[in-house]
This record gives structure tokens, sequence and C-alpha cells, in this order.
């Protein structure tokens, strides 16, 4: 019996309709420069930056589909007003030689109401700390609202040029919520079953699919485990992803794991910056994290490509293409996973500690990130997401800035 050869790393790949350059892709981190939602150039320079280290595309993160669907006010919303910037944006991208992706999604439960001044939705009714305060169940009118609200954004992504949607079916944001036994209580066709609980995401994944059309990449970052009691687990995320699977919208699929709402840390993993998390806060809420904040952010120990053992599950049992991601630095990390069947590996915090690192795998100059996974880059998304590690070498003269 031959097996197949393990593809290159930086060998040009195919996604759904796209050719990449190789086969990896920078993860969506939310890069905390969208100044009341607004495309900045600090935006456009943070992923021009990413591409011209090499990466094959890169990711727009939490593009929200609505006001009310934001994580808070300082989050974009892709809409027709955010066109001219989100065409500057992926324009400087394609010109380093790279694709650009818009991660979509609805914040549900992890959306901060009293930041963005408007209701968010949850598919049941309970108390949410972003939120502070009761979030609502919502009705069957709202639900189909945000499904056109993801088929507006998905065009608008598509007139601004982005090369690829993510809708984000992970860590416990409206999709992923109604995915998860713990957060879906519902008693309609939306409730119950697992079957039930994957059919809305289905409905909006199918909206943006129509929207996209056939020459834009549909992906989905998915969650296979919330990593909380009685969150959504393997026995339950395996089958949902079969049915996305033969729902045929998808053209791949991005492992992760995790909630937002209730384990910040489950997709991180390393070291917990709690005292850098407080200072970031008003005054009121660093006091109240100090106390909430290890129940949210929980300690485990980083593992490289800590996701491995639970994506591995997901690569028996699907025939369409998975993304790797978590903890991912080395390339020997990398070969491992096309060994294993995985199409493209993402990485996220390797790539904020150096964004040129793609170009020096394939320049065989290094074999290794130099990410220590201290995690202080955390509590900087909301003054900018950067490693501190990086930025005090700038600082210092030690790095010259990007061009």
């Amino acid at each position: 019996m031959t097996t197949a050869p393990t593809p290159s790393i930086f060998e040009p790949a195919r996604l759904g309709p796209l050719t990449l350059r190789n086969r990896i892709v920078k993860a969506a981190t939310f890069e905390g420069v969208m100044p009341r939602g607004a495309v900045s150039d600090d935006l456009i320079n943070f992923h021009a930056e990413v591409a011209r280290g090499g990466a094959a595309m890169t990711t727009v993160a939490y593009c929200a589909v609505s006001p009310g669907g934001r994580v808070h006010r300082d989050t974009l919303v892709m809409d027709e007003r955010a066109l001219p910037g989100l065409r500057r944006l992926t324009d400087a991208v394609h010109a380093e030689g790279a694709l650009a992706a818009a991660q979509i999604g609805h914040a549900g439960l992890v959306a901060n109401t009293l930041s963005n001044k408007t209701k968010t939705l949850a598919p049941s009714t309970r108390l949410s700390p972003p939120a502070m305060g009761l979030v609502k169940g919502a009705t069957l009118a709202e639900l189909d609202g945000v499904v056109s609200d993801f088929e507006r954004t998905a065009r608008v992504a598509v007139d601004a040029g982005f090369d690829a949607i993510e809708v984000h079916l992970g860590h416990n944001y409206l999709l992923s919520s109604f995915m998860s036994p713990n957060l879906n209580k519902r008693h309609d066709r939306y409730g119950g079953s697992v079957a039930n609980r994957a059919e809305y995401p289905r409905r909006v994944i199918e909206a943006v699919r129509r929207a996209a059309g056939s020459n834009v990449a549909v992906t989905a970052k998915f969650n296979m485990s919330d990593g909380v009691p009685k969150g959504l687990w393997l026995d339950q995320s395996l089958p949902i992803a079969q049915i996305l699977e033969g729902d045929g919208h998808l053209d791949a699929m991005q492992l992760t794991g995790g909630s937002s709402l209730l384990n910040g840390m489950y997709f991180f993993r390393g070291e917990v910056p709690l005292a850098e998390f407080v200072a970031s806060q008003p005054k009121l809420v660093g006091y109240g994290l100090k106390f909430y904040g290890p129940k949210l952010f929980p300690t485990y120990p980083f593992e490289e490509g800590f996701f491995l053992p639970f994506a591995r599950q997901f690569r028996q049992a699907l025939r369409m293409p998975l993304i790797l991601l978590g903890g991912i630095n080395r390339v020997d990390t990398i070969n491992h996973a096309l060994d294993e069947g995985f199409e493209f590996v993402a990485m996220a915090r390797a790539l904020l500690r150096d964004p040129q690192l793609v170009n020096k795998f394939q320049a065989e100059s290094a074999d290794e990130g130099l990410c220590i996974h201290c995690n202080k880059c955390m509590p900087t998304i909301y003054t900018g997401t950067r490693c501190v590690v990086r930025d005090a070498l700038v600082v210092r003269g030690s790095l010259r800035p990007a061009q």
C-alpha cells in the first residue's frame, strides 16, 4: 500500500475557487484599531504587513453583521459605508501577493450592550457578563433579520474585494451559542436535538454562500468544544460538522474551541495576563475582573498544536478541507499537520511576534517562531493588538518598524 506524499508547505494550494500561494493563513485576531468601527490606516497596515511577511491569506477579524452584533463600539460593522476603506485594505493585501478573508459574525451573548448602546440577541434568555445584564432569547422574526444581515454583509465583503468569507461559528458568539446545549434552551425548530441546534447556523451559511457566489471561498470557524461544563463537545460537534459538510456550502472549516463568554483561555493556552487585563480596564470593571477573572481565564499549560488531538477526530470523520489552528509555531508542526491530511494551518500569535515568520520558514532561516506564549498581547486589543515583546524591541531601536 502506497502513502501519498506530504504536500509541500510552500507550493500553491486550492481552497474552493481560490489558489493560495502556500498553506499558511493568518487566523483572525481582533486588531483593536477600528475606532468607532472605522477602517483605519493602522488596520490596513496590520494586514499588509502580514501579507508582506509571506502568509497566503490574512483574515480581518470580527466584522459584525449589524450594530447590535458588535463586540463593542470599536468593532467594524461591515456595511456599505465601510466599502471604501475595506477596498483599500484588500488592495493593499493583494499588492503583497496574498489573499484577504473577512471574518463575519454576530457577537450574541458576548456583545457589550452598554458600549454598543443597542441590545443583542441570544438563543435563550440568560445573564451575560459581557452584556452586563440579561440578554433575551431572540424571536423568530429577529433571527430571520440576522440571516438577512449575514447575507447583506457577505455581499459587502464581495464588493470590497475579499477573496474569502469566514463565518464565525466559534467561541460562543451567536451562531456558536445556538449549537451549545448549555446556552440553547429553545423548544422550537432551533432547539433541542443536535440537528435542531445546527439548523440556524445552517440557514446562515446557506445565505452567505448565496451572496458569495462561486468565485469567493466560504469557510467557517467552528467550535469543536466549548471548554465548559455541559457545553458543546465532540460527541455533538462532530455530527454538526457532518451536517454542514453534507449541505455543501463550505469550502473549508477552521477548527477551534473555547468560549469568549465563559472560558477565554481555552483557545489561547499559556500564561494568564490578568494584571495587564485589570490595568487595561476602567477602574470599576478592573475591580470586578480581579475577582471574576480567574474563572473567565483559567490556566492551561501551553502545548504546541494543542487542538490537534480534537481536530484529528474531525479529519477522520470528514472529507472536506480542514484548517488546523491552535499553538502552531514550528515548521515540523505544519509538516506533521499536512501529513495527517489537514489542507492548511492557521497561525495567530506567532505572526504577531514576527510577521515575517512565513518568509523565514520558506527561506529556511528559521524553523520556529519567537512567541513565548505569555499572552500579554491579549489586553492590547483595547489599544492596538500587538506583541509587547516585539513592541519593546521596536521602541528601543533593536528592530526597525515595518515599512
